[in-house]
């Protein structure tokens, strides 16, 4: 140094340090004080005098345009390399060394290595996982130091704890890593040959014959048909042997082995025991029974002997003609078909009929169209009639009956379905109302009115008498709701009595109810739209039935008709007029039909309903259900409207409405519509959302009336009077067809 070392010309080395703690060195051990720390750096972490920084992980890839850490960098990069060790094997006469391939992993992320032994098939040697994943320390003297992928190469020597291992070759992928790396590889170099794997090899290869054996492959035909089995019924007379009589039987055909399985059905009390089987599963022969062979003489491969003597020292080959083979015909599947009589072991069976599985599977493969079963018994006769004892007076007909069908008497069972059918829901009563009058000859009788309920849920009929000023009977319940029955039918009988019916009630109808005769005159609004809309189960409203009633009749009754429409400049007339001519003309049509004819033709006035009230009942419904998605139905409008014109057909704006389930009743949603609607039938989406938007466009208060006020474009059908009008010329077109 040029100063000398004296204070104030030294150079302080503590200057910019600010690390001095003192590193621990020494510490208790199983209680016993030792040095720990040898490896340990002095004050601040700086080295001691004779260490030497060891790195504790490969560097890679700091300084590559990158600053991650290995174990991010390198996750899942492992370096495979084909290396091999001799072993001695001392004590044996066939080997003195041993060659045993492995296969050496190094991992980049940690600069662990893995050593892994491929096994061998009867090596009898333990093998796998020779050296599991973890670093492994350089020889003595580099101890303290590991493994990293700077020592590795190929055909090089590397020492895994005293055992010597040589890299001979590696993949692809660590060839390219390395020498990405700069390292420059060494040829590849070649495994020695193992003497006792050279011996093992030439002794399987003489235990293989010159000629290899013929291939008998069983495997596809099991991969492709196993679980597939074919089921026949088959029949087996044997009523010819002594107490024999014919049998039924089934036979699967196991396709994955071409082998048949019979089983015999047996019925209860049939007096045979039930046997598992009728024949195991086998192969079935065609000629039965086969004579017995000699051992050796049914064999899967004929050969011949070409020269020299018999035994050891000649020489044989296979005989691909099979000459002296003995053939055997056993049943295969395309030998099974309708009708077809197949040998059992000397029992005739005969096919009769197939599952459909089976039929599918000859409609393939065959192209079997025909599958007629074979008749090969008699029809069951038909089943004797059980005698029913009379009714006896006790409790219904249905309760007596029960009582007679078992030992435990159980409740009779009534129609579940046309009870949650026709029971009343909601405003809809499954209920028939019909006004009827007492046929008698008391003057005071006749002037009672009563009100004859027909319940569609359980078809029972109840009578009710409403009261009337000055009359002079008390009206009241006439008649319990209940069954009756109709009039004429024995009491005690054994057959079931007839009951009155939903078709026996029509106006002009007359029933006989508790021994009282009663007309029925008329009926409410419900029951006229019930029948007409259930037109098949009411043929006397049905208006095709009628007019070709009237259609029937002979020709000088039609020009009565036809005559009718002369008499008036517009064509109508009134119901009295209309009834008293069909009556007249006698076409044979009940009151009932007559009024039918009357309803249909009748005048209805087209009505102007209240929009503004419409749009407020509508905004009243949808704000109880808290419905407020109109900006997604504008949305689906808008997203249907394709040509942007603000408009789309009813039916169109009808459907986006029902799927988003618009809390609306059917008949107000088709009002509203009805009146958006334009002349080319479709409506303007925005004007009808605006309508109904209660959030926007609030709308007055509504009553609680006009909610439950039906609102239908069109006036229905109006009660029929005399005074009413029927448009007899449109009659006349729908019973001319002009």
């Amino acid at each position: 140094m040029a100063l000398p070392l004296l204070p104030g010309f030294s150079i302080n080395k503590n200057l910019s340090k600010d690390k001095f703690h003192k590193s621990q060195h020494f510490d208790y051990s199983n209680g016993v004080p030792m040095l720990v720390g040898s490896e340990k750096p002095g004050i601040g972490g700086e080295l001691l005098l004779g260490q030497k920084h060891k790195q504790k992980y490969s560097l890679f890839p700091k300084g590559e345009n990158s600053n991650a850490p290995s174990w991010v960098a390198f996750d899942k990069q492992v370096l495979c390399f084909d290396a091999f060790f001799q072993e001695v094997v001392p004590q044996s006469k066939e080997e003195k060394y041993r060659v045993r391939k492995c296969k050496i992993y190094f991992y980049l992320e940690d600069d662990t290595i893995q050593v892994v032994e491929p096994e061998l098939k009867n090596s009898g040697i333990p093998q796998g996982t020779l050296i599991r994943r973890h670093r492994i320390s350089l020889p003595h003297p580099n101890d303290d130091q590991f493994y990293n992928v700077h020592h590795f190469n190929i055909n090089q020597e590397m020492v895994l704890y005293s055992r010597t291992f040589k890299i001979m070759d590696c993949d692809p992928f660590t060839r390219n890593f390395l020498r990405k790396l700069g390292v420059r590889l060494n040829p590849t170099a070649s495994v020695p040959e193992d003497p006792y794997c050279n011996l093992r090899q030439e002794m399987e290869e003489s235990m293989k014959p010159l000629r290899p054996y013929e291939r008998q492959d069983t495997l596809k035909q099991f991969l492709d048909h196993d679980r597939n089995v074919l089921c026949f019924y088959c029949h087996w007379d044997d009523s010819e042997s002594m107490f024999g009589d014919p049998r039924e039987l089934i036979m699967h055909y196991f396709l994955a082995d071409d082998t048949i399985e019979i089983r015999e059905v047996i019925y209860p009390n049939s007096g045979r025991d039930a046997t598992p089987k009728f024949l195991h599963r086998s192969r079935l022969p065609k000629h039965a029974p086969i004579p017995i062979h000699q051992p050796g003489e049914k064999t899967d491969r004929t050969v011949l002997n070409v020269f020299g003597p018999m035994g050891h020292g000649g020489r044989y080959i296979l005989d691909s003609l099979k000459t002296g083979a003995v053939k055997e015909d056993f049943y295969k599947d395309r030998d099974l078909t309708f009708g077809s009589v197949i040998n059992v072991w000397g029992r005739r069976v005969m096919i009769c009929d197939c599952d459909n599985f089976t039929k599918a599977f000859y409609r393939t493969k065959y192209g079997v169209e025909d599958f007629t079963p074979v008749q090969y018994k008699a029809p069951p006769a038909p089943k004797p009639a059980r005698p029913v004892p009379p009714y006896n007076g006790f409790g219904s007909e249905e309760d007596s009956l029960c009582s007679c069908q078992g030992l435990l008497p159980k409740p009779p069972q009534k129609d579940f379905k046309k009870l949650m059918e026709k029971d009343r829901q909601g405003l809809d009563s499954n209920v028939l109302r019909f006004v009827g009058k007492m046929e008698t000859d008391n003057p005071i009788d006749k002037e009672r009115v009563f009100i004859i309920c027909f319940y569609l849920s359980d078809d029972t009929i109840a009578v009710f008498e409403p009261t009337q000023r000055n009359s002079g009977v008390i009206g009241g319940k006439f008649l319990e709701r209940s069954r009756v029955k109709k009039p004429g039918q024995e009491l005690f009988k054994s057959e079931k009595s007839e009951w009155f019916t939903v078709q026996d009630l029509y106006v002009g109808a007359q029933l006989l109810l508790n021994k009282q005769s009663f007309k029925l005159v008329d009926a409410d609004e419900y029951a006229f739209n019930y029948m007409e809309q259930h037109v098949e189960e009411f043929p006397r409203a049905n208006m095709g039935t009628i007019l070709s009633k009237i259609k029937s009749i002979s020709e000088d009754k039609k020009n009565q008709l036809l005559a009718m429409v002369s008499q008036g400049d517009t064509g109508m007339i009134q119901y009295e007029h209309f009834r008293s001519l069909l009556v007249a003309t006698d076409c044979g049509l009940s009151e009932h039909e007559i009024m039918m004819l009357g309803r249909s033709y009748s005048e209805r006035e087209q009505t102007e309903a209240n929009m503004g009230m419409m749009l407020a009942v509508a905004q009243d419904q949808l704000r109880k259900k808290h419905f407020e998605a109109f900006a997604e139905m504008i949305r689906a409008f808008t997203h249907e409207d394709r040509n942007r014109t603000g408009l789309l057909p009813s039916k169109d704006v009808r459907t986006i409405c029902k799927a988003f389930q618009l809390p609306l009743p059917d008949d107000l949603l088709r009002g509203i519509l009805k009146r958006y609607e334009k002349e080319s039938e479709e409506i303007d989406f925005h004007a009808f959302l605006s309508g109904i938007n209660w959030r926007e466009d609030p709308a007055p208060p509504v009553f609680a009336e006009d909610v439950l006020k039906p609102f239908s474009v069109t006036k229905p059908k109006p009660k029929l009077t005399g005074q009413t009008m029927v448009d007899y010329s449109a009659f006349i077109k729908g019973l001319t067809g002009l």
